[in-house]
């Protein structure tokens, strides 16, 4: 037995509770792990509360994303060994890593640095993954040119900074308030926009000298949508990866229209679901996180007892970086 957190009914952080459940010996392709740190994602508050565009079939069980040891492995699987520390690519929503034990494919993992904490491993590889996916698979990003980055202060977004910082292109930070700005600025942000207390296209125009962003990375949606539109240099691209906001987000149409736009949606499963982009991820992230390019910041952590409490603190979108639980 294993103890594991599930939920019965959809609703707030308190309908998930710790359960022992049987976790089954590892399929042909699988690994067992044992568990040591578990990354928090924005979606899992809306699987938890009903809100994801797919419903979980309840009860069901969280988690995308984790870091442990490996305790047994399928028949098929090779260059892997019991007692190996690795990391949880996330590819597979349906699989739940939130628990003591968990299956895991084997294609997914990725071997820990040896100087790599546990909850940096954790806190790794769906934030820079993310990234890696949106900024260097799709929109090619590369020296000199400029990327608007929404939410910027969370993993996502801070991961964005760095990944844009590799390849020598300029990241502007976008927040509600200055209040990050400082620290936007320390984790390699180029500028920082507080979008409730400037006016953004007013500021991207001045930026980049009246041209505009070549790229605009969004995990917010919303109405907010259509000043990022408004911002955006001819020919430009923009790559919806979330929707934070509940609100509906617009089609800004005319703007598409005229200045030649291209909107682009990804989750990160899709992109690793393909062998060869899975190889590029791990190479290009491999290289940052050994180069110290590419850091994991964590803003908080939680033992796994407290996974109420971590959850709520997940909701209120204060947090600087990913909140990370030790088991």
């Amino acid at each position: 037995m294993s103890r594991s957190v599930r939920f019965h009914e959809f609703g707030g952080p308190e309908v998930l509770k710790i359960e022992d459940v049987v976790v089954p010996e590892p399929g042909p392709k699988e690994v067992r792990l044992r568990i040591r740190a578990i990354g928090l994602n924005r979606g899992e508050v809306l699987m938890r509360s009903g809100k994801s565009a797919t419903k979980a079939t309840l009860p069901a069980q969280l988690g995308v994303e984790a870091a442990g040891v490996i305790e047994a492995f399928g028949s098929d699987v090779d260059g892997l060994a019991v007692g190996e520390r690795v990391a949880v690519i996330p590819g597979d929503l349906g699989r739940g890593y939130y628990g003591e034990v968990a299956l895991a494919p084997a294609r997914t993992l990725v071997k820990i640095p040896p100087n790599q904490s546990w909850q940096d491993a954790a806190a790794t590889w769906m934030a820079f993954g993310t990234a890696w996916a949106g900024l260097i698979d799709i929109a090619r990003l590369s020296t000199g040119r400029t990327v608007l980055i929404t939410a910027a202060s969370s993993s996502a977004g801070l991961a964005a900074i760095q990944t844009a910082r590799k390849v020598g292109a300029n990241p502007v930070a976008l927040t509600r308030t200055s209040t990050k700005a400082t620290a936007l600025l320390e984790a390699g942000a180029a500028h920082v926009i507080a979008t409730e207390e400037q006016d953004l296209v007013t500021e991207v125009a001045r930026l980049t000298g009246g041209k505009g962003a070549e790229v605009v990375f969004d995990a917010v949606g919303g109405p907010t949508f259509e000043k990022l539109a408004e911002a955006t240099a001819i020919g430009g691209l923009l790559i919806a990866y979330g929707r934070f906001s509940p609100d509906v987000t617009p089609l800004p149409l005319a703007k598409v229209l005229w200045k030649d736009l291209t909107i682009r949606g990804f989750v990160l499963p899709t992109a690793v679901a393909l062998d060869d982009k899975l190889a590029a991820l791990k190479q290009f992230i491999g290289e940052g996180l050994a180069s110290g390019a590419l850091r994991p910041i964590i803003a908080k952590t939680f033992p796994f007892d407290e996974i109420v409490a971590a959850h709520r603190y997940l909701e209120t979108g204060a947090q600087f970086g990913k909140v990370v639980v030790t088991v």
